[in-house]
């Protein structure tokens, strides 16, 4: 099983150095590094190349409105340069209130603009000019001044709702999966890999602590601020099998914040999003996502405590088998 390793948004920058350097010297497959709105990707993955050797490094996810196809391009031969060859590209829409609110682009034509993304960026890391007519972009005469380390790059999609996971298995090298009830989620993986086989991920909130009531109530907060602030998130999973919790999460949300609906994150709830408990608890959990059809399943880490204190326990559970 190729197990690999998200290091999130709550940590720093220098936290994020610090724990790939300790990932260097375990069997973890890739090092998956998202970008929200603090840290960009581009930069950090050029850090984490440098403070690791073998693992893959893996943005997740760059979304496909605030850089231009080239651009990415750009920066993912940069990074597969840098890493001599261990870039894994993870592409995704965002959402719209993150596209228009904080990058000022309008979110239209999300499917298109992907399909479009993905062959302007594999025809620029080909080395061949670009000329490229698109019904979004345009490209004239463009070339990399650098040679790519690599002519392909395995590019993953982000996906959510069924037309973008139909465009992950028809384009893509392979797919990524989050906050994916676990029950759908393996129909839906048993479906399309009948009919195409690429590499399916999934990023799952992990919390592992000594005190398992701490790790899951973690995990719950985790839960509810993606529900809370998701909405794209909550319609999906209200749609599959928790019209319920999302409606009371969100209500409760919209009166007082973040506060306390996480107390009606349910337990069955939990345990179809997320893996949390002691140590031998959440081993115990990751089984059943392996077993859902999962070839890489990504752990999120989330520090309970002190980061480092809480990354070393998070190492000796997942990374050290």
């Amino acid at each position: 099983m190729r197990i690999a390793c998200s290091l999130g948004s709550l940590l720093s920058i220098d936290e994020v150095i610090k724990c790939s350097k300790i990932i260097s010297n375990t069997n973890t497959d890739t090092v998956w590094v998202p970008e929200t709105w603090g840290m960009e990707n581009f930069s950090m993955l050029g850090i984490v190349s440098s403070a690791t050797t073998i693992q893959k490094i893996d943005s997740s996810i760059i979304n496909i409105y605030s850089r231009s196809p080239s651009t990415i391009a750009m920066g993912a031969a940069t990074v597969d340069t840098l890493s001599k060859g261990r870039l894994v590209l993870g592409l995704g829409t965002s959402s719209l209130p993150i596209i228009e609110s904080f990058h000022g682009s309008k979110f239209e034509k999300p499917l298109q603009r992907m399909k479009e993304y993905v062959e302007i960026i594999r025809l620029t890391l080909s080395g061949k000019k670009v000329n490229y007519d698109g019904q979004l972009f345009k490209l004239n005469n463009f070339t990399l001044l650098i040679k790519p380390q690599r002519k392909e790059i395995p590019i993953y999609l982000a996906a959510i709702n069924k037309k973008m996971v139909d465009l992950a298995w028809e384009i893509g090298n392979g797919v990524i999966f989050y906050l994916r009830p676990l029950n759908e989620m393996k129909e839906t993986i048993s479906k399309m890999q009948s009919k195409k086989k690429i590499d399916v991920t999934c990023q799952l909130i992990t919390c592992v602590s000594d005190n398992s009531d701490e790790a899951i109530l973690r995990a719950k907060k985790t839960i509810a601020f993606y529900v809370s602030v998701g909405d794209i998130y909550r319609k999906f999973l209200s749609i599959n099998g928790f019209q319920k919790e999302t409606s009371e999460i969100y209500d409760e949300f919209k009166k007082s914040g973040f506060k306390s609906n996480h107390d009606l994150v349910t337990d069955t709830m939990l345990q179809s999003l997320a893996i949390s408990g002691t140590s031998e608890e959440c081993k115990k959990q990751l089984n059943n996502f392996i077993n859902a059809g999962i070839d890489q399943p990504i752990l999120q880490f989330n520090p309970i405590g002190s980061t480092m204190n809480s990354f070393e326990l998070f190492k000796k559970t997942f990374l050290d088998e």
